[in-house]
């Protein structure tokens, strides 16, 4: 689909010569009626009225030599101090009603007026994607003020992950993603992936609208917090004799929010001068195009052949949790729009075995599947379809087929893996301690978070959980405690399964290199590039900050 599919945004073309009235008709005053009542007077009201029809005749007949020109109808451009970029098609065609007098929406206008940088950010992020969403809306043929509604629910981030279990830039729990069509499995999330989240996203909010009557704020108030969740509390009003539109109903306090959000971005980005905030532009060509990759690829090898940057692919594709596509489909993938010839052609020239790496792994006595899917990242069910066994029994000398990714694993730096190990990395606080708990049968968030003495949301977000996730044996969980926190808690906690990891300050000596230093303190030689800003050559007396298991010292 290209810019032509946009609705036009047209430069207002210069004025053509036309005249414009200038002398001012007014209104003469009546004759009194006391005038024409008295017959005293009658003299007088005649000749006042000959001199008013007089004085009219006059006003009128000034302009006789303009009557022959066409009227200047025209009005002032109101938008043509703005860029003709995507921003500019959305504030000409936002149809919601803007002029609405609510505090909320004034405390949110005031909220994302006052904060120019994150405004930067969110259109960043939204350059990938908005083109896209626009479009659809225009095709669908509904409100394009929903093109901001991402930013309300994720600030366009497609990785976003919020404590209620929703996924994406749409924001979608698992139970309304399948409902729409959104597939969600070990290799991949379509409640992540751009062009599917979009289409279900747009299909449930037209189902909503549709259930609502055709009112857009409800089925907003809907897709928030649930169908149910509305119509109870236009119920409740519906009996009390009040008004069941949305800014008169006692709904939860997201929701009440979240409206009068998306109110204040529309007038926000309609008219951002008036509130001193400065929009980047954003093109109104399309920022990718969908090419077809004909089965399972590394994503390392398919960003190579599209010539772009791995995470780049990522941010495209959001929705591949892992280092290769899903091998059961979508068998798509997106690309830069000017990359789509290139990565057709390039692909097509790939031989088959070259689409993915294999290791041919000899099975040894006290193997299991489950150890063995461990040990190279992947699912037990993955082994047993690549090679074909039916049942969980393994044989001591047989060989199995294992797919691998072609790169080592922090070159997938988006991938669900690599996004975990950034935020649990990530310390919680300067003066916290890190524990790493290995899950046993029966743990779960709640147990955890009162054994450590944390807080149960907190918990989760370290590991880029939420609080209903399950937890499966084997499964590492970070844990940010106060000094001492850890020291007594029970034995599912001992030392055999978890590790504790400190902050440490280490000034580089003589003789050190990053090998030396990550070989000394068992630590992986990027990790200490991620957490420093490090130079070709390490100079002694550089600082550096190291997060060390002090239980595991070389």
């Amino acid at each position: 689909m290209t810019a032509c599919n946009l609705l036009p945004v047209e430069p207002v073309s210069p004025k053509p010569q036309t005249a414009t009235i200038k002398a001012p008709i007014s209104v003469l005053a009546p004759v009194p009626i006391n005038l024409v009542s008295n017959p005293h007077y009658e003299a007088l009201a005649q000749t006042m009225r000959g001199y008013q029809s007089a004085q009219l005749l006059a006003q009128s007949t000034t302009s006789h030599s303009l009557w022959h020109l066409p009227l200047d109808l025209t009005r002032p451009d109101p938008y043509a101090q703005y860029p003709n970029d995507l921003y500019q098609v959305l504030r000409r065609n936002l149809s919601f009603n803007l002029d609405i007098a609510d505090k909320r929406v004034a405390t949110h206008l005031g909220r994302y007026a006052a904060h120019q940088n994150y405004i930067n950010q969110i259109s960043d992020r939204a350059s990938r994607y908005l083109f896209h969403i626009v479009t659809e809306l225009q095709a669908r043929d509904m409100p394009l003020d929903l093109a901001l509604l991402p930013i309300v629910e994720s600030g366009f981030d497609p990785f976003a992950y919020s404590s209620g279990r929703a996924s994406g830039m749409w924001q979608f729990i698992p139970e309304t993603g399948r409902m729409f069509g959104l597939k969600q499995d070990w290799w991949y999330d379509g409640r992540r992936d751009v062009v599917d989240s979009t289409r279900a996203a747009l299909d449930y909010l037209d189902h909503l609208q549709k259930m609502f009557d055709g009112d857009w704020l409800l089925a907003l108030a809907a897709y928030n917090s649930g169908p149910g969740t509305v119509r109870k509390a236009q119920r409740k009003n519906r009996a009390a004799g009040k008004e069941t539109d949305f800014w008169h109903l006692d709904l939860p306090r997201e929701t009440e929010a979240y409206v009068p959000k998306l109110i204040a971005l529309a007038k926000l980005f309609k008219t951002p001068d008036a509130y001193g905030v400065v929009l980047p532009e954003v093109s109104t060509e399309p920022y990718f195009k969908i090419v077809q990759t004909g089965g399972q690829i590394d994503l390392a090898q398919a960003a190579a052949l599209a010539d772009m940057e791995l995470n780049e692919l990522y941010l495209l594709n959001p929705g591949y949790n892992r280092w290769a596509t899903d091998p059961d489909g979508p068998h798509q993938l997106l690309v830069y729009a000017d990359r789509e010839q290139l990565f057709t052609n390039n692909i097509a020239q790939l031989p088959s075995n070259e689409r993915l790496i294999w290791d041919r792994y000899n099975i040894v006595s006290g193997d299991s599947l489950s150890v063995i899917a461990q040990r190279f990242d992947v699912t037990v069910d993955i082994i047993k379809d690549v090679n074909d066994i039916k049942g969980n029994l393994i044989k001591a000398g047989d060989q199995l087929m294992i797919p691998m990714a072609s790169k080592k694993d922090t070159f997938y730096g988006l991938s669900a893996d690599s996004r975990l190990q950034v935020k649990q990395n990530a310390p919680a606080s300067s003066n916290l301690t890190r524990i790493n708990h290995v899950i046993k049968s029966g743990d779960n968030f709640w147990d955890l978070s009162r054994q450590y003495k944390v807080n149960l949301k907190s918990l989760a977000k370290w590991n880029n959980m939420a609080p209903k996730d399950i937890l499966r044996p084997g499964q590492s969980l970070m844990v940010w405690v106060k000094p001492g926190a850890g020291d007594n808690t029970s034995s599912s906690s001992s030392t055999d399964n978890r590790d504790v990891v400190k902050k440490v300050g280490y000034v580089v000596r003589n003789g050190d290199s990053l090998y030396r230093i990550a070989n000394k303190f068992n630590l992986r030689i990027n990790d200490i590039k991620k957490w420093n800003v490090v130079s070709k050559y390490l100079q002694p007396g550089d600082r550096l900050t190291l997060y060390v298991d002090v239980t595991n010292l070389n």
